[in-house]
């Protein structure tokens, strides 16, 4: 193998960077040219008007710098239509041209799908998990999660100050669509009194009722941690009449929102006020923690070296600490368990 590929996919996540230097690193040490692939698998299919501006070669003078910034220099986008048989192929083809013999691909679970519809196609191809949602099974610990999590602890930490000082408590929203990893990890590490996730069906009668509780035992400054899709498993409640008949302004068929989890419980609780921040895209943007900088260095690592081998269709991961890697397909068949007993001890003491 004399040149590889590398793109980042999906969402984007701290440590990105951290990984594709990496990459750029091993494969000089391996004696390997190295192209980058522009926009995740947008690239691969060469959508400018030349094949460069999509696949550039990489050098160490151009990557070396970027191991500590936060995004990723490749961009990163979804694409579809790669679902697609015959676009698929046509991204075989591109490589081809570009002389690519293995690929390094940087995303989550959609990208290790992408991933291994290309090995299917004799593009030997490794994985490395770039989510900061955690939601990756096969491997303890996902890219960026760490450094996701401290961020929000940083921002709750923050927040908790002033609930502490004005004795009202707070909602905030964390990411995670699917996985409440970054929720629960972060109310855990705050001393956060109740955490409301994706995995867990749960009423907002409960949540206030545990607020209640909490207000008569003398805390009034209470830390309630959401994770963004956490709504999806929720019990239905009419928002618009409970608000309206408390005389909130709100609109028909309006959704379930943290500001509007914040007006009800307010409401329901008898407090002065109660506030809702949503942190976003604050956890994406951050630098790297030195665990996600030093995995992805082991993990981009680890990549070249099975490509440089003539090894593919693995995916590489965290287990008891140490790194790994497995064939794509048994990653992508893993169960994820949910610690529900650290739930339970959150939402209990």
């Amino acid at each position: 193998m004399r040149r590889i590929g590398v793109l980042t996919s999906g969402g984007d996540s701290p440590g990105m960077n951290a990984a594709i230097m990496a990459v750029a690193r091993s494969a000089a040490y391996h004696e390997l040219s190295l192209i980058g692939v522009k926009h995740g698998y947008n690239g691969l299919l060469c959508k400018s008007h030349n094949i460069h501006d999509d696949m550039a070669e990489l050098d160490l003078d151009t990557v070396l710098d970027i191991a500590d910034q936060p995004g990723t220099y490749l961009r990163t986008a979804r694409c579809v239509e790669f679902k697609q048989p015959e676009v698929r192929e046509r991204a075989v083809e591109n490589l081809h041209k570009m002389g690519v013999e293995g690929l390094v691909v940087i995303g989550g679970d959609g990208s290790y799908q992408g991933a291994m519809r290309l090995c299917e196609l004799g593009i030997p191809t490794i994985g490395i998990p770039g989510t900061i949602d955690n939601d990756l099974p096969y491997t303890e610990m996902t890219l960026g999660y760490d450094t996701a999590v401290n961020s929000c602890v940083s921002d709750i930490r923050a927040i908790r100050a002033t609930s502490r000082s004005h004795d009202r408590p707070a909602v905030i929203e964390v990411m995670g669509r699917h996985c409440g990893d970054i929720a629960l990890k972060s109310a855990a590490s705050t001393g956060a009194e109740i955490v409301v996730v994706p995995e867990v069906h749960w009423s907002i009668d409960q949540v206030a009722e545990r607020l209640n509780a909490l207000i008569a035992r003398g805390n009034n400054r209470v830390s309630v941690v959401v994770a963004e899709g956490a709504w999806e498993n929720m019990e239905p409640f009419d928002v618009y009449g409970f608000l309206t008949a408390n005389g909130v302004q709100c609109y028909p068929g309006e959704v379930i929102s943290s500001p509007r989890l914040a007006s009800i419980l307010k409401l329901k609780c008898g407090m002065v006020e109660a506030r809702a921040t949503i942190l976003g895209y604050t956890q994406r943007g951050q630098h790297p923690s030195a665990y996600d900088s030093s995995f992805a260095f082991e993990a981009g690592n680890l990549a070249v070296k099975l490509l440089s081998n003539g090894i593919g269709n693995q995916v590489v991961g965290i287990k008891d600490g140490r790194i790994f890697y497995m064939p794509i397909a048994d990653a992508l068949r893993c169960k994820r368990s949910f610690n529900m007993e650290l739930y339970n001890l959150i939402n209990s003491l």
